[in-house]
């Protein structure tokens, strides 16, 4: 039995091998887009967390320009032949996306360093998208 589903998971994990790498590309591609897109629209719930941490840029406009490079970020994911240029444009950003941990704490901590706010946790999250990008980084000689 234990073989049978050895065998069961060996061909679905290779199945899935061929195309995770596809998947993760368009889901990241969707959330870099649609994330810049919203702070482009001035709709975007992350616009107090980005303000207080970089007030000392042009305000309103450096926000555009965030959303902007997302929406760049996005757009390079969904097409293959972009990817490196996505991928370097998202590592690029990452440090200031953790701005907010070192220069506003008091937004982002309800007990420092362990009690995260709703913001804090958008911010964490980011751990997640930097995984992602090492990964995709990683499949770019497959």
């Amino acid at each position: 039995m234990k073989e049978k589903y050895l065998e069961i998971e060996r061909k679905v994990s290779l199945y899935l091998k061929k195309r995770s790498i596809v998947c993760l590309r368009y889901a990241m591609g969707i959330i870099f887009f649609w994330f810049g897109l919203l702070k482009v629209m001035g709709i975007s719930p992350a616009e107090e967390i980005v303000f207080h941490a970089t007030h000392w840029f042009n305000g309103y406009n450096f926000f555009v320009f965030v959303g902007v490079w997302e929406m760049v970020i996005g757009l390079c994911l969904f097409i293959k032949r972009f990817n490196r240029i996505g991928l370097w444009l998202l590592f690029l950003l990452f440090p200031g996306l953790f701005l907010p941990l070192f220069l506003t704490p008091e937004g982002i901590f309800t007990i420092i360093p362990y009690g995260l706010t709703l913001e804090g946790q958008y911010i964490f999250k980011n751990l997640v998208l930097v995984a992602a990008g090492l990964v995709l980084i990683g499949s770019l000689h497959d």
